[in-house]
């Protein structure tokens, strides 16, 4: 993986991160969202989330290669120091390492913050998502099945977790 470099997402990446995600909303169940947020709706996002939890990005050859952030996991104070964790990595890059170099250093950073708990859930089938999880140490919770609503079809999610 040459000339990776991972930095903290600033709300100036947003049209590369939106770039990246958009796609995602309008053609798969991969993001239950149905209308792709706008540059300054996924700006605002970022500057949200870096309020509390990390959001990183990674860049190769000037390029945003993908980006991975943390938010919050339920509302109940007792679940403060769990997170769900996301990535998305540009098609063109896919494969190659970048989401595994992001996850490294997400729950690094997670855990450094005193976080707990790492939750992702994965729009099901998705042998990708799922590998990538897997070899960053997540394990397989459980599956809501048909709880998402999408292109005229019932979607599976599939529920992973690592201890931090």
């Amino acid at each position: 993986m040459t000339s990776l470099r991972l930095r903290t997402a600033t709300a100036t990446d947003a049209d590369e991160i939106q770039a990246i995600y958009a796609p995602m909303v309008e053609h798969t169940a991969i993001s239950f969202e149905v209308d792709p947020p706008s540059v300054s709706e996924m700006a605002a996002r970022i500057e949200a989330t870096l309020a509390d939890y990390p959001y990183l990005m990674a860049e190769r050859h000037g390029r945003i290669a993908g980006y991975a952030y943390a938010s919050q996991h339920r509302t109940r104070a007792a679940y403060s120091l769990s997170v769900d964790v996301t990535v998305y990595i540009a098609d063109e890059v896919r494969r190659s390492g970048v989401g595994r170099a992001l996850y490294t250093a997400l729950l690094a950073d997670l855990q450094e913050r005193g976080f707990h708990a790492a939750f992702a859930g994965i729009a099901l089938p998705n042998e990708s998502s799922v590998g990538l999880h897997e070899s960053v140490g997540f394990t397989a919770l459980g599956i809501y099945r048909e709880v998402g609503r999408k292109f005229g079809h019932w979607h599976d999610v599939g529920w992973w977790q690592r201890l931090l």
